[in-house]
């Protein structure tokens, strides 16, 4: 039981990790997308 209880922990933890990771990498996709826009924008004018 206590081995059970540990790996439930140490999926939970590198669950909750893991999506931190992709909700960064999300927003550095989302940033680089907004400064390219914003020189297409610029160039344009």
């Amino acid at each position: 039981m206590k081995k059970i209880l540990a790996l439930s922990l140490v999926a939970a933890a590198l669950a909750v990790s893991a999506c931190n990771t992709v909700s960064g990498v999300g927003r550095d996709v989302s940033a680089a997308g907004s400064a390219v826009t914003s020189g297409a924008e610029e160039a344009k004018n």
